[in-house]
């Protein structure tokens, strides 16, 4: 009974560990390509076409 108790929780344990790390990874994505395309609008403003509709990709 102890043994099975202790894989379980060694399992949650593991599964949270793998989770955290699949998050931490995304999260990092996420910024890297909330940057970019902060950039990319900060450029579509900054150059001089008559098409200003930044709305539009």
């Amino acid at each position: 009974m102890f043994w099975k108790i202790l894989g379980i929780i060694a399992l949650v344990w593991l599964a949270f560990a793998i989770f955290g790390a699949v998050i931490k990874g995304l999260f990092a994505i996420a910024v890297a390509g909330a940057i970019v395309f902060g950039l990319y609008w900060l450029f579509k403003a900054v150059t001089g076409k008559e098409n200003r509709d930044l709305t539009k990709l």
